[in-house]
Parts: C-alpha cells; structure tokens; sequence
C-alpha cells in the first residue's frame, strides 16, 4: 500500500505541475513582482523535481499537505480537508448503508424465484440503474421531487441539522444508491443462482433441511465470499460518483472540492484531495482481502496451514 501511494502520489504531483499555464497567470490584480514572491514563497520558481522533493519532506517528516494558495488562501489544506470530509463521508455512508441491504434482499428474490415476473422485473430494473449514469437520475429527481413537488429541498441547506439535514441529503443519497443497489442484485442473484443448483446444496436438502433453510445456512454465505469483492470497493465507487451528485445539490463536501480546485487551479488542494481519494481507494482494497476470512473461516483455516 506504501509503495503504491508513493507512485500515485508521485503520478499526479508530476502531472499536476505539468498542467499548462500558471497558478497566478490569471490573476490581472497581481504585479510580476508580486508574482515573483508568491513563486517564491511556495517553491513555484525552482525544478519540478525539488518541487517534489520538498513536498515529499515536508508531507514525510511534518505531516504538512501544503497550503491553499488560491481558493482558501494561507490556509493548510490538511484543515480544508476536515471541513469538507464530514458532508461527503455523511452522504456516502448512508448511501452505503442503505444500497447494501436493500441490494442484498432483492438479489436474494430473483434468485429463489428465478424465471418468474419477479426475477424479470428484477432483472429490468438492474440493467436501468446500471447503464444510466447517476447524476441523470440526480438531475430527474430534483426536477420532480424537489421543483415540480417540493417534497425536498433543491439544493443542498448547509445550515441544517439533525433531520433537517438528512431530508436535504435524501434525493443525493437516493441517486447514489441506485447503481450499487443494481450491482450488488446482479451479482447476488448469479452467485445464489448458481450455489441453490450445486451438489452440497442438495446434500443440505436431503439431510431434512427445507430449501429456505438450507438457503438461509450455506447458499447465502458461500454467495457472500465473492460478493465481498464487489461490496466493500463500493464505498469507492459512490465516493467517485459524489464528485457530480454534489456539484447538483451544492454539497460541500469533497466531490466539488476536487472540481474547484482543479478549476481555480490551485494545485496543493488538489493534489490532497487525490492523495485522500487514493487513501480510501487502498484501504478498502486491503478490507477486502481481510473481508475473505471474515466471511468464511475456511479461507483463514487454509491460510496457517499453508504456513
């Protein structure tokens, strides 16, 4: 994870830097002078490589990301970071939370009643939630919801709380939640339609276990190992797609802080905000593996054995 973090981090530093134009070539209120010093003073005049070399050193050694220079100016964007975290992992996580249970009870369906209208339906819907981007379906929300009804807010009330504040996040976290809601259905309903026609499953039903049961005992969990692989990097994927759902509702989290500061161009924003994507993104990785075990002891039992 080290290893992989320092090429991403080294990656888009270099790319960062190699943008064309010029964080102050913008600005008409600024003197060449002024300029100058700025350049100066945030190590903009010397060679890309001592450029890194000293962000390197300083995110190393004194823990300092660096500093806004543009959009929240002299402010360390470690401290923008912790503003702008709270909203988006808020939206995220009740994102998450609601995909998975919701996702994992109507995979469960269209498995047992596999053929039927049911699993059609099913089926029908997942393929409409999977190819339809979800800030369309942000966009037809806030239109019929939100403008045309008034059931909820347009955008989102930054000074809200409690449930004032989760009814204002309500139509971003549907949106969010459609698309991993189809993919954990999809991939349920294949792994349980598969596991319910296998030979220990019958084994299960000849030993006096009614089909619900032997469903519930050991389809359900020998399905769950490799749903693990597509559940937990979820996480990831609604936190991409936060970046366009919170440019919509004006959620300041961390979706439009990527976006402004890419476009205010101011580099050390945005590259923290990269650095804290990949974090997440490495993270979840290594919960997957960890997850395996979890999931089925035999993974772990086979793991000392080998060694």
């Amino acid at each position: 994870m080290v290893i992989t973090l320092f090429i991403i981090i080294t990656i888009g530093f270099m790319v960062i830097r190699l943008m064309p134009g010029s964080m102050y070539a913008d600005d008409a209120d600024m003197t060449a002078a002024q300029m100058e010093i700025l350049r100066a003073k945030y190590h903009l005049d010397k060679p890309i490589p001592v450029q890194y070399g000293i962000f390197l050193r300083d995110l190393v050694l004194k823990g300092d990301w660096g500093t806004s220079i543009k959009m929240y100016i002299g402010v360390p964007v470690f401290d923008v970071l912790k503003m702008k975290i709270p909203v988006s992992m808020y939206n995220n996580l009740f994102s998450l939370l609601i995909s998975l249970p919701i996702g994992v009870l109507l995979g469960i369906i269209a498995a047992v009643r596999k053929n039927s209208i049911v699993d059609y339906t099913t089926s029908f819907m997942v393929v409409i939630f999977i190819s339809v981007p979800s800030f369309i379906f942000a966009t037809l929300l806030q239109y019929y919801a939100a403008f045309r009804s008034g059931w909820f807010p347009i955008i989102y009330e930054a000074s809200a709380t409690g449930f004032a504040k989760l009814h204002s996040l309500t139509l971003p976290i549907i949106a969010l939640s459609l698309g991993p809601i189809a993919r954990v259905t999809r991939y349920l309903r294949a792994e349980l339609a598969e596991t319910i026609n296998s030979d220990f499953m019958l084994l299960a039903r000849t030993k006096g276990l009614t089909e619900a049961q032997a469903i519930l005992r050991h389809g359900i969990r020998n399905s769950l190992v490799p749903l693990a692989n597509v559940v937990i990097p979820m996480f990831t994927h609604i936190m991409s797609g936060s970046m366009v759902i919170e440019r919509i509702f004006s959620i300041p989290g961390m979706g439009g802080l990527m976006v402004s500061s890419i476009n205010n161009t101011d580099y050390p924003l945005t590259l923290a905000v990269l650095i804290f994507y990949s974090v997440v993104s490495l993270v979840t990785v290594l919960v997957v593996d960890l997850a395996y075990g979890v999931i089925d002891p035999r993974i772990r039992i086979g793991g000392r054995h080998i060694e």
